[in-house]
């Protein structure tokens, strides 16, 4: 008689969101799944925690989705938790000029028709509707032409719209952000209508949205999960991986089974020293403070112009701030970083002038993504690994989208339908 075939197995090495969509997806279709993670804990930049210093649940950093992100509602879809991200009815953006003082909300309409262009009490204020055609210009761009290069380096548009939007897609200066990268958010959302750009954010923090969902779901289809399990090497034989080794230990390889390095990028390369990889970054710093009562009149974020930092959260009592491509701040110490940050935010909040700043946590994320500026994002590489049986995932592998959690989620899905359709040829 004879025996069964041993289960192939997936082994998922790194818990951010590029991996929790992988062992997702594959534990849904399924596959047998290990996921290993470093860390204390999954979610990567894209979870939340207990903070002693303002003695509540903060995230790591602050996210702002939007209703086109498809991959993210396919992910949340897939763990059951739609419903934990909230956002205004409509879709609609307000803005503050910080130095101006100047407040307005761009008003999209649901439909195709972008007939908000062409509504003065709707659009940027100081554009005109024929001067938005010039996103049109992001698809003809050449991979080395920068957002400047592209959308021009001033004008109400481009400095209340267009640069706002690159670097907090892009996290990189628009100066040096490439310009093509940009367009596949455009096309994805606002080129489909309101009904695909609402702003969206999760409502009870990023773990409980993304991170907790997903590990029940692991849980209940019989993955493995473990923390503060470090891969140190990667063994090969015969043009396949043959070996992981751990920190506690080394797991031998199948012939059937697969791996899924979703790992950041400096770590992918010490473990494959032959893969080319984005290896400049820019930094993101987010800032948490600890208001002395609940605002009552912050409903949704607040985008921040002329100032120091970009949107504005609010979650109960604790307002955060987001400053990407934060290099000129990384350095500094916290106070230095939040003294003129907390005025922007208390204007914003209409706090009495000389309000003194509460309790603070600066998170300060030094590598939070690559640079994508053309050169580095020449160097992303496809899903498919050196060996035959592994599999790259992670915001900084090409996409064709910016390092964004859309980003990372949907390099989770293609790392696993690339083993799915690998398992399926062997």
């Amino acid at each position: 008689m004879g025996t069964d075939a041993p289960a192939r197995r997936v082994h998922v090495i790194g818990a951010g969101l590029a991996g929790l969509a992988c062992a997702v997806t594959l534990a849904r279709a399924g596959h047998a799944v290990a996921l290993s993670e470093g860390a204390g804990q999954a979610g990567g930049r894209a979870r939340s925690f207990h903070d002693t210093t303002l003695e509540r649940v903060i995230d790591n950093g602050n996210h702002l989705l939007l209703s086109g992100n498809r991959s993210v509602f396919r992910f949340l879809d897939d763990i059951g938790a739609r419903d934990r991200l909230v956002g205004p009815p409509g879709t609609r953006y307000p803005f503050l000029d910080l130095a101006s003082g100047e407040r307005w909300v761009v008003r999209i309409g649901p439909g195709l028709w972008p007939g908000w262009v062409f509504d003065r009490a709707r659009r940027v204020p100081g554009t005109r509707a024929r001067e938005y055609l010039s996103g049109l210009r992001l698809g003809r761009a050449r991979p080395e032409a920068t957002v400047s290069d592209v959308l021009g380096r001033a004008g109400p548009l481009y400095d209340r719209f267009w640069h706002p939007l690159a670097v907090s897609a892009l996290n990189t200066e628009a100066e040096l952000a490439q310009a093509r990268l940009l367009w596949p958010v455009l096309v994805e959302t606002f080129g489909k209508g309101g009904r695909a750009c609402r702003p969206l954010w999760a409502r009870d923090g990023l773990s409980e949205t993304f991170v907790t969902p997903a590990l029940r779901l692991l849980e209940a289809r019989g993955a493995t999960v473990t923390f503060g399990r470090r891969l140190k090497e990667l063994e090969s034989r015969d043009g396949r991986l043959s070996r992981l080794v751990f920190q506690d230990g080394a797991v031998d390889l199948a012939p059937g089974d697969a791996v899924v390095l979703a790992v950041p990028p400096w770590a992918a390369s010490l473990l494959l020293p032959m893969l080319r990889v984005p290896n400049v970054f820019r930094p993101i710093v987010n800032l948490h403070f600890r208001l002395p009562e609940t605002p009552a009149r912050v409903a949704q974020p607040l985008g921040l112009l002329g100032g120091t930092a970009e949107w504005l959260f609010v979650r109960g009592d604790v307002a955060s701030v987001t400053i990407s491509a934060a290099s000129h701040l990384i350095d500094l110490p916290p106070d230095m970083i939040a003294e003129p940050v907390w005025p922007e935010i208390a204007r914003a909040l209409d706090l009495p002038e000389g309000t003194p700043m509460p309790p603070v946590k600066v998170i300060k994320e030094k590598r939070a993504t690559f640079a994508q500026t053309p050169e580095q994002v020449a160097r992303r590489p496809g899903v498919r690994g050196p060996f035959a049986n592994l599999v790259l995932a992670g915001d900084w592998t090409d996409t064709g989208l910016p390092a964004t959690i859309e980003g990372a989620v949907r390099s989770g899905h293609r790392a696993a339908e690339s083993v799915i359709a690998l398992q399926r040829a062997t």
